[in-house]
C-alpha cells in the first residue's frame, strides 16, 4: 500500500479525494496496490466532513510521517506551495502538482532536489488540465525535434472570444456572462492578459528545449483590447481571434509569446470554441500533433494527478530526467525584436498612407483602413506603427 497526502482541499484537491475514493479499484488493479490517503493539509476546518479525521493544519506532520511517500499539492501560488513541497521532496516524498506557477517559476530548483533526494516532481495537470500533453510530448514525441508549439490554453478567453465571434458581443459583456458562468474569476487578470497562458507555454517550452525559460522573457498581450470590429474583420477573412501562446525554433534559436492570433480556418485550432483548449504540436518527424479537450474544470485535472500519481507508484525511486529541463544556456533564446510575423492593421490612414508606410499590404475588402502585412521583423513592424500613426488594432497573423 502507498500512503498519501494531499496539500490544499478546493476544487482541485477535493477532486483528486474523490477519484482516489471512489475509483480505488480500478486504481489498484493498474498499479498493482492500494492508494490511500492518510493526510489532508488544510488552514479550514471541516467537522462535517465524512472523513474529518484526516484533516490536519500542520505541514510537519506530513513530512515527519516516513509511511507517508507520495504527496498531491494543490494550493496554489508560489508562496506556502513553494516552501511546502520542498519540505516534502528533501523529506524523500514524490510531489505531483498542478501548480503551474510553481512549476513555471521555481520548477528548475524542484527538479533537483527531486533528484537529489531520488525522487519525482510530476505535473502533467498544470498545463492542459484534463488534457494529456507532457507525457506525449517528452515520451510519444521524443525522437523529434519539437519545432513549434501553438496553443489555446485557457478556457476563459477562449469562451469570451467565441462569444464575441459567434453572437457579436462586446469583449465586457462576454466577460460578463463568463463570470455569471464560473468561467472567469471576479479578478479575471490572470485569465484576459494572458498570464495564465504564459505559465502554460513557459513549462512547454522549457520541457520541449531542455532550457529553462523564465516566464519574464516572454513577450505578453491579453484580449482586452480586442474589439467587435477586429473579430467582424478576421470573419470576412474566414479566419478567428484566439488567444495563443506559441513557441519555436528560429535559426536553432528559441522564440516564444503569448497574444492574440488571427487563426485561418484551415488551421485545426480554429474550430477550438468555448472552454476547450487544445495545443497544437510540430515535429520534425511526426508533422502536426495536436491535443483537444477541457483544459480545467475539477474531475479534468484531479485525473491528470492521479495519473501522475499513479505513474509515480509505478517507478518508485526513479527520478526520470525528462520530465524536468536542465537550466538556461547562453545564447538559446531569440531577440523577440529580431521575430518574424504577419500582422493585422486596423488604422484611420489612408490606403496611400498606408503603401506609402509599410509597401504591399493586402487590405480586407469592406473594411476601411484595414489591411494585412507582409512578413516582417516586429521592430521594423513597431517603427512603421509609429511612422503610420492613427493605429486601432494591431494582430498578428497565424502563418
Amino acid at each position: 500500500m502507498t500512503k498519501m497526502a494531499i496539500m490544499g482541499y478546493g476544487v482541485v484537491g477535493g477532486g483528486v479525494h474523490d477519484i482516489v475514493k471512489k475509483n480505488a479499484d480500478t486504481i489498484r488493479e493498474k498499479i498493482g496496490e492500494e492508494l490511500e490517503v492518510k493526510y489532508i493539509l488544510d488552514i479550514r476546518d471541516f467537522d462535517n466532513h465524512p472523513d474529518k479525521h484526516l484533516f490536519v493544519k500542520d505541514a510537519d506532520i506530513i513530512a515527519n510521517d516516513s509511511e507517508v511517500t507520495l504527496v498531491t499539492e494543490a494550493m496554489g501560488g508560489a508562496t506556502f506551495a513553494y516552501e511546502y513541497t520542498k519540505k516534502m521532496l528533501m523529506a524523500g516524498k514524490s510531489v505531483v502538482t498542478s501548480n503551474k506557477e510553481l512549476v513555471s517559476k521555481k520548477g528548475t530548483e524542484l527538479f533537483r532536489l527531486a533528484e537529489e533526494n531520488g525522487v519525482s516532481y510530476m505535473f502533467e495537470a498544470s498545463v492542459g488540465g484534463g488534457i494529456p500533453i507532457i507525457r506525449p510530448l517528452v515520451n510519444c514525441l521524443a525522437a523529434n525535434h519539437i519545432q513549434s508549439i501553438y496553443g489555446i490554453m485557457n478556457g476563459t478567453t477562449n469562451y469570451i472570444l467565441t462569444k464575441m465571434f459567434k453572437e457579436n458581443q462586446s469583449f465586457e459583456d462576454a466577460l460578463s456572462d463568463a463570470q455569471k458562468l464560473g468561467y472567469a474569476e471576479a479578478d479575471p487578470t490572470a485569465d484576459v492578459e494572458g498570464y495564465d497562458t504564459m505559465r502554460k507555454i513557459s513549462i512547454l517550452t522549457s520541457l520541449a528545449s531542455g532550457n529553462e525559460l523564465d516566464d519574464d522573457k516572454i513577450p505578453r498581450e491579453g484580449i482586452t483590447k480586442i474589439t467587435a470590429e477586429d473579430v467582424a474583420c478576421a470573419e470576412s477573412m474566414n479566419s478567428g481571434v484566439k488567444l495563443i501562446g506559441y513557441s519555436k525554433v528560429e535559426d536553432g534559436k528559441i522564440t516564444a509569446r503569448v497574444c492574440p492570433m488571427i487563426i485561418p480556418e484551415d488551421c485545426p485550432l480554429y474550430s477550438v470554441e468555448d472552454v476547450f483548449n487544445a495545443i497544437l504540436v510540430n515535429g520534425d518527424m511526426v508533422g502536426d500533433v495536436m491535443m483537444y479537450g477541457r483544459g480545467a474544470g475539477k474531475e479534468a485535472t484531479a485525473s491528470a494527478i492521479v495519473g501522475d500519481l499513479m505513474d509515480v507508484v509505478r517507478h518508485k525511486g526513479k527520478f526520470d530526467k525528462n520530465f524536468s529541463w536542465e537550466g538556461e544556456k547562453n545564447n538559446v533564446f531569440f531577440n523577440p525584436e529580431d521575430e518574424e510575423n504577419v500582422f493585422f492593421v486596423r488604422c484611420d490612414a489612408s490606403k496611400d498612407e498606408v503603401i506609402k508606410v509599410f509597401g504591399n499590404v493586402e487590405f480586407t475588402e469592406g473594411f476601411e483602413g484595414a489591411f494585412v502585412t507582409e512578413k516582417m521583423t516586429e521592430k521594423a513592424f513597431s517603427e512603421k506603427v509609429e511612422a503610420l500613426g492613427g493605429v486601432l488594432s494591431k494582430i498578428r497573423v497565424y502563418k
